[in-house]
């Protein structure tokens, strides 16, 4: 009788049969990702790293769990792609909010982005590229922020901890938090309109 070991020995993939599954899928995940995102080169970003999630992650397990896997992982992928966009469209959107509050070091632009709303605009190909560009923009100017203020922006505007999160994570008051995000934000736009970026 055959121990426990050496069936599950045979239940497991091996790296031939893993990289059979990966060849066998790849194709056909590069179609979904395309419908899902509508840009080849971004779909082949996304079934790579997908693919990397499941070698790294899930090289061991068995066979037959591989593509109930790699389906869940690439999903996955795909939402935190879109989650990203959106992240970087609000980025876009915050900076109008900044001209009538300028005095007000705690005013916090996400808070009433979030309780206005995005305004239910439509998401044509020119507005998408206009964000991708300003995003762009916006990255260099991150750059050039105080350490400080970066970390709360991003902790803020990327991860989308709320005040409380961030204050914890930054290891300072939400008073401060709502301060340095303040400042960034009126620096970021300050950096977005000298580069001809009006809000």
């Amino acid at each position: 009788m055959r121990g426990f070991i050496e069936v599950l020995e045979d239940d497991l993939a091996t790296q031939e049969q893993l990289a059979a599954f990966l060849a066998e899928v790849e194709r056909r995940a590069f179609k979904l990702a395309v419908f899902a995102v509508r840009d080849q080169h971004l779909a082949l970003d996304i079934v790579q790293d997908a693919m990397l999630k499941l070698t790294d992650k899930y090289a061991t397990r068995p066979e037959a769990e591989l593509p109930l896997l790699f389906q869940r992982i690439l999903q996955n992928t795909i939402r935190d792609f879109y989650r990203r966009q959106k992240v970087r469209s609000l980025w876009t959107t915050l900076f109008s909010s900044l001209q009538a509050k300028e005095d007000n070091e705690e005013y916090d632009p996400l808070e009433s982005i979030e309780t206005e709303g995005l305004g239910g605009k439509t998401d044509g190909p020119a507005d998408r590229l206009e964000r991708s560009q300003i995003a762009r923009v916006i990255g260099q100017g991150l750059e050039r922020l105080p350490p400080r203020q970066r970390e709360a922006f991003l902790l803020r505007y990327w991860e989308e901890l709320d005040v409380a999160e961030t204050a914890k994570a930054m290891g300072c008051s939400e008073g401060s938090v709502k301060t340095h995000c303040s400042r960034a934000t009126h620096a970021l736009a300050a950096f977005l309109k000298d580069k001809g970026i009006g809000l």
